[in-house]
């Protein structure tokens, strides 16, 4: 008898990653709560720290702009567009400047010609691709017992794991510049940078939840591919 997809034993694999997608979520949300309320001395906002350090970089000519949402922040490579939710965007607390100075840190890597994140950017519409056909390629095959359909799936599924493997430096990187930039720019004290390390720690955590849990995921499509054979 085949087993159900979504529910069988196989699914104990997936455990382990799917509590340390929880807690990495509950960790990022308080730990930015916390010190989302604790404003910086300095007193200068998220755009505002995002702005000096770029044009200390040479980079002054890549716009800081605000977007809609809470946490949505991100550096948009295509447009070279530093783009901050409009909470930090406006606050000057130690969370806001540390999360600026983080997606400054991808325009820094795009600017310096960083390989794995030019890596990501060109891969990211063949993981998009691998994610919309992996699972309906792999349960066709699953249900009709027809091995290469499932294969072709986990092929596919492999190139949105290989994805979430390349963001993984590419965010440690970036956090990394960061710190370098609030440290020797005075954005922010010395006491204040171990807020903004716990900052973009638990904002590494969801990168590194997301990966183990592709990671497990993959392993449940090759128990799931070995039981049909």
């Amino acid at each position: 008898m085949i087993p159900f997809y979504f529910f069988d034993s196989s699914m104990m694999l997936l455990l382990p990653a799917m509590a340390l997608a929880m807690w990495a979520q509950w960790k990022v949300r308080s730990t930015y709560s916390a010190f989302n309320a604790v404003p910086s001395r300095a007193g200068r906002t998220g755009a505002n720290v995002a702005a000096a350090i770029l044009a200390a970089n040479r980079l002054g000519d890549v716009p800081v702009e605000p977007v809609a949402g809470t946490l949505s922040d991100h550096y948009d490579p295509r447009t070279r567009t530093v783009r901050l939710s409009e909470g930090n965007y406006r606050s000057d607390s130690i969370a806001a400047v540390s999360i600026a100075a983080h997606e400054v840190g991808h325009a820094m890597q795009h600017g310096n010609g960083y390989i794995p994140l030019s890596l990501r950017h060109s891969f990211l519409p063949v993981a998009n691709l691998g994610t919309t056909l992996a699972f309906p390629l792999f349960l066709a095959g699953f249900f009709f017992r027809f091995g290469p359909l499932m294969d072709l799936g986990i092929a596919f599924f492999a190139l949105s794991v290989l994805f979430t493997v390349v963001t993984l430096p590419v965010e440690f990187n970036a956090s990394r510049r960061a710190m370098v930039q609030l440290r020797e720019g005075g954005y922010l004290g010395e006491d204040e940078l171990a807020g903004a390390r716990r900052v973009l720690t638990a904002a590494a955590l969801t990168y590194v939840a997301a990966t183990a849990m592709a990671l497990s995921q993959l392993l449940r499509l090759l128990v799931l591919r070995g039981r049909n054979n």
